[in-house]
């Protein structure tokens, strides 16, 4: 099933002082730090796979966990069959009972890349439109998309009960915001396009933190692990095992 979908975000915007009351300009020569704050409307539009459970029921009865896919960048485009080549999207095909509402955007290209606020306007309308329990919202992607799974988890831990980034990294400065986010990693000891190292580095900082983080690596695999990691049954029972937690302050 493909879906569009249109959000308007209101945000408040601000300068130097940050969003906090109206201030009065200093209206004297010489230069001076100033302040304001005005509501701007800013419109985000995306597109993506939605894929519903054999036996779904929209009345709302039964809420359904939620995998969110992030594909990689060879998947970027305008059109979503290709977003069907890997992971989730392609797994569906075969398995109508496959027990998650699975949300699968496609970014416009992969120099854009995902866009955060585009990415949690989509998260907004599905929990307002499907019966999803908001407790039990998963994040996954492979390449482009696990480097986007860490950076989307990273900058909304408060969002999802686990995250699994599949051959991703990120910078292990900011794992201290993932120490009550479950993470299961996976990567190929091969990989010449996203290295191993920076995977691993990145589970060792969660887990200094008190994180719950572990990494699978396949000894004789490169950059398509995702193979592996998305034929493996026990990936899908450890997310359903998962609910969100309360984020603490890093």
């Amino acid at each position: 099933m493909h879906r569009t979908f249109l959000v308007t975000l209101l945000t408040a915007c601000s300068l130097i002082a940050g969003c906090a009351a109206r201030h009065t300009w200093v209206l004297a020569p010489g230069q001076h730090p100033q302040s304001f704050e005005r509501r701007v409307t800013v419109e985000t539009h995306g597109r993506f796979l939605l894929y519903l459970p054999a036996g779904f029921d929209p009345s709302g009865r039964t809420r359904y966990p939620l995998l969110i896919f992030l594909h990689g960048s060879g998947e970027s485009g305008e059109d979503l069959e290709k977003v069907k080549v890997h992971g989730p999207p392609k797994l569906v095909a075969s398995k109508p009972d496959f027990p998650f509402i699975v949300a699968s955007p496609q970014a416009r290209n992969s120099i854009e890349r995902f866009d955060p606020a585009t990415l949690d306007a989509m998260l907004d309308e599905l929990l307002e439109q499907l019966p999803i329990d908001p407790d039990r919202v998963y994040l996954t992607g492979l390449s482009m998309g696990g480097i986007w799974t860490y950076g989307w988890a990273i900058q909304h831990p408060e969002r999802f009960a686990a995250i699994a980034p599949v051959c991703g990294l990120w910078d292990p400065a900011d794992a201290c915001r993932l120490k009550d986010v479950p993470v299961w990693a996976f990567h190929g000891a091969q990989d010449p396009v996203v290295p191993l190292d920076g995977d691993q580095v990145m589970i060792d900082a969660i887990k200094a933190c008190g994180g719950d983080a572990r990494l699978t690596v396949y000894l004789y695999t490169g950059h398509d692990s995702w193979n592996q990691a998305y034929a493996d049954p026990e990936l899908y029972q450890w997310l359903l095992q998962q609910r969100r937690r309360a984020v603490r302050k890093p």
